[in-house]
C-alpha cells in the first residue's frame, strides 16, 4: 500500500468512527430528552388522581376527581399544537434547536406546577394556573416526538434507520417507570406531609433532569438529513403550510395507522389498573406492578422490533402487530378475569409487547412518509394528531363502555376496532422504503 492510500484509508476510518460517534450521541440525546419529558407528563397524571382533587378543585363541595381528570385531557388537546409548531421550527432552524427548546418547555412548566399556589391560598384561580400548565406541558410533549425521531434516526445512513427511530420511543415506557418509583416512594411519607408539600418533590426534581438533558442536547450537531435539505432547491419558507397542502393524505394517514396503538397502552395504563383493582378487587399494588413489569419489558422491546422492522419492513411488521392487538384484545380480559396474578402480569405483558411492536416500528414507518425538508411537520401532525382521536379518549371511551355494558368484553370490542382501523390505514399509507439517501427516499407501494 503506498503513503496516499495509506492516508486515505487512515482518513477513511477517521470519518466512520467519527460518524458511529455522532450516532451514538444523537440516540443517547434523543433517548434521555425523551424519557425525561415523559416523566414530566406521567407524573401529572398520578397527581391528578392522588392529590390534585382536593388541592385544585375542592370548592363548591365537589370532590373535584372529574375536573382533576379532565386537565389530564387539556395536555392531549394542545399536543396537535405543539406538533405544528415547533415541526414548523425544525424544519426551518433545525432539529437540534427545536428539541432544546421543547425540552426546556416542558421542564419549567413542570417545575412551575411544583411551584403553584393550592385551592386554599388563591382560591379557584388555583386551578386555572393548572390547567394553564398543563397546556404548556401538552405543547412540549407535542413538539418533542417528532425532533427525537428525526434526530436520532437522520443521523444514521445505514440500513437500521427503523432501529434508530425507535429508540427515542424508549423513553416513553422508561418515563413512565422513572415515575411510578417516584411516586411510589413519595407515598410513604408520613401523616399528611404528601398533601401538604410532599406531592411537590416530583415535580420541582425535573428541575435536575432538565439541566442534565439540556447539558446533553445542546451538544449534539444536527443531523445530515437537515443540513442537506436545507441547502437545497426543495427548501420552504413555510414547512408547515406546504406539509398541509402537498401532504394532506400522509398526515391523515399517519394519524389513523395510531388508535390501535393509542387506544392499547392508556387503556392498559388507566383503565385496566381501575378495572383489576375495583371492579375485580385485584388490589391496585398488583394492576400497578404489571404495568411496572410490562414497562420494564418494553424498554428492551422497543429497539427489537425497530430491528425487525429494518429487516422485513415497516409496513408488514406494523400491520401484524395490529392484527395481533386486535385478536388478543379479548383473551387480555380473560386472564383479566380469572383473578390469577400469574396471569394478569402474563397478559399485561404481552400487550406491552404487541404494543411496543407497533411503537417501535411507527417511528421510521411515519417519519420515512415525508421528504426530509417537511419532515419534522408531517411527521408530527399526523403523531400528534392522533392524541385527540384515539390517546386522549381512550380511558374516557373504555370506562364508558364498561358503565354501560358492565363487562370488560365491550372494552375488547374497542381495543379490536381501534386496531383494526390501523390496519387499514397502513394498508393505505403503503410502504415507505427505508432511506438510503440523505433526502429520505420515499414509496407508497
Amino acid at each position: 500500500m503506498n503513503p496516499s492510500q495509506s492516508a486515505l484509508l487512515d482518513d477513511t476510518i477517521e470519518s466512520l468512527s467519527a460518524s458511529k460517534r455522532v450516532q451514538r450521541r444523537a440516540a443517547i440525546a434523543s433517548v434521555i430528552g425523551t424519557t425525561i419529558e415523559w416523566y414530566d407528563f406521567f407524573i401529572y397524571g398520578t397527581a391528578a388522581a392522588l392529590v390534585f382533587p382536593s388541592l385544585f378543585f375542592s370548592y363548591g363541595g365537589s370532590d373535584g376527581l372529574m375536573e382533576s381528570f379532565a386537565t389530564i385531557f387539556v395536555g392531549f388537546l394542545s399536543r396537535p399544537l405543539g406538533g405544528a409548531l415547533f415541526g414548523h421550527l425544525g424544519d426551518r432552524v433545525g432539529r437540534k434547536s427545536t428539541l432544546v427548546a421543547t425540552l426546556t418547555l416542558m421542564g419549567v412548566a413542570t417545575v412551575l406546577v411544583g411551584c403553584l399556589p393550592t385551592e386554599k391560598v388563591v382560591g379557584p384561580a388555583a386551578g386555572w394556573l393548572l390547567i394553564g400548565l398543563r397546556f404548556l406541558q401538552g405543547i412540549g410533549v407535542g413538539g418533542e416526538w417528532g425532533g427525537a425521531v428525526l434526530l436520532s434516526m437522520e443521523s444514521h445512513h445505514g440500513k437500521r434507520r427503523s432501529f434508530m427511530a425507535s429508540l427515542p420511543n424508549v423513553g416513553v415506557p422508561l418515563g413512565l417507570v422513572i415515575s411510578v418509583l417516584v411516586w411510589s416512594a413519595c407515598s410513604h411519607l408520613a401523616g399528611s406531609a404528601l398533601l401538604e408539600n410532599g406531592w411537590r418533590l416530583p415535580f420541582i426534581a425535573s428541575a435536575v433532569l432538565l439541566m442534565f438533558g439540556l447539558l446533553i442536547r445542546v451538544g449534539v450537531p444536527e443531523t445530515r438529513d437537515f443540513i442537506e435539505a436545507n441547502r437545497s432547491a426543495d427548501r420552504t419558507k413555510s414547512p408547515l403550510g406546504e406539509a398541509i397542502r402537498t401532504e394532506w393524505r400522509a398526515i391523515l394517514l399517519s394519524a389513523l395507522i395510531r388508535p390501535g396503538e393509542q387506544a392499547a397502552f392508556y387503556t392498559l395504563t388507566t383503565f385496566a389498573v381501575l378495572y383489576g383493582s375495583k371492579h375485580l378487587a385485584l388490589g391496585r399494588d398488583l394492576m400497578l406492578n404489571a404495568v411496572l413489569i410490562a414497562a420494564l419489558v418494553a424498554c428492551f422491546a422497543l429497539p427489537f422490533f425497530g430491528y425487525v422492522a429494518d429487516r422485513i419492513g415497516r409496513r408488514r411488521t406494523y400491520m401484524s402487530a395490529a392484527i395481533c392487538m386486535m385478536l388478543f384484545a379479548f383473551p387480555y380480559f380473560a386472564l383479566l378475569n380469572t383473578r390469577l396474578p400469574l396471569a394478569v402480569i402474563g397478559g399485561t405483558v404481552f400487550v406491552m409487547v404487541i404494543h411496543a411492536a407497533l411503537y417501535g416500528s411507527q417511528a421510521a414507518y411515519i417519519a420515512e412518509s415525508f421528504p426530509a425538508h417537511i419532515r419534522y411537520s408531517g411527521a408530527s401532525l399526523g403523531y400528534q394528531g392522533a392524541s385527540i382521536i384515539a390517546g386522549g379518549p381512550a380511558p374516557l371511551v373504555s370506562l364508558w363502555l364498561f358503565q354501560t355494558f358492565h363487562s370488560g368484553y365491550a372494552v375488547a370490542a374497542y381495543l379490536a376496532a381501534m386496531s383494526l382501523v390501523s390496519i387499514c390505514a397502513s394498508f393505505f399509507l403503503g410502504r415507505p422504503k427505508p432511506a438510503a439517501v440523505p433526502d429520505g427516499l420515499r414509496t407508497n407501494v
